[in-house]
Order: C-alpha cells, then sequence, then structure tokens
C-alpha cells in the first residue's frame, strides 16, 4: 500500500499564491502518477492536475492551466502544487492520489486512482 499525507492548506486572498506537499511512504515503486482532487461543498470531486512519477509529463484541467504548477522531488516521494492566483472559486478540499496501474496516458478520472490522502483545505477569500 501507499500511504499519502497532505499539508499546505490555508487561508489566502484572492489573487494570491499556495503550495501544496504531498508525501508518499509505503511502496513508492508502486506509483506510476501522482494526482491532485478537490472537492468543494455540494460538489462532485474534480480532477487539477497530474504528474508522471517516473518522467516530466504532466496533465492538468482547463481551469487551473496556467496558474497551477504540478512537480515532483522523487527522492523525497513528495508532489507539490503551486497554485498562484487563486480565485474564490478554488476554494475546496484538495485531495492527492496515486494510480498503481501501468496506462499509455494519464487521466483525471479519480476512480483511476488507488490510494488517497486525507485532504486539505484550501480557502481563497474574495
Amino acid at each position: 500500500q501507499v500511504q499519502l499525507v497532505e499539508s499546505g492548506g490555508g487561508l489566502v486572498q484572492a489573487g494570491g499564491p499556495l503550495r501544496l506537499s504531498c508525501a508518499a511512504s509505503g511502496r513508492t515503486f508502486m506509483i506510476y502518477n501522482m494526482g491532485w482532487f478537490r472537492q468543494a461543498p455540494g460538489k462532485e470531486r474534480e480532477f487539477v492536475a497530474a504528474i508522471n512519477w517516473s518522467g516530466p509529463r504532466t496533465y492538468y484541467a482547463d481551469s487551473v492551466k496556467g496558474r497551477f504548477t504540478i512537480s515532483k522531488d522523487n527522492a523525497e516521494n513528495t508532489v507539490y502544487l503551486q497554485m498562484n492566483s487563486l480565485k474564490p472559486e478554488d476554494t475546496a478540499v484538495y485531495y492527492c492520489a496515486t494510480r498503481t496501474k501501468f496506462r499509455a496516458t494519464m487521466t483525471g478520472v479519480p476512480s483511476e486512482y488507488d490510494y488517497w490522502g486525507q485532504g486539505t483545505q484550501v480557502t481563497v477569500s474574495s
């Protein structure tokens, strides 16, 4: 199994930055992709970004493209989400997740991800 722990959430003003971290432990050799998702109250879980664990490929939701950047530190088994130009509609609980099944393409479908963190709250005030 893979254990994931997110950190870095908090309250930020609109237009400001915030960086989230997700530390992976356990059977990290199983990881193919790491992804970030978010869920706002009353809404379904939404894909944000993903990164290929063994290479540089990234994949973003249109709603965050150009504002958010996903990156990783394989030596530290950590993935980051740098969020800039935050908007009130970015307010949500943010989750990181791992995909341990090999696929040729990355995906933003939550059911394709096997292990999830507990989430960290991000609140953007207007």
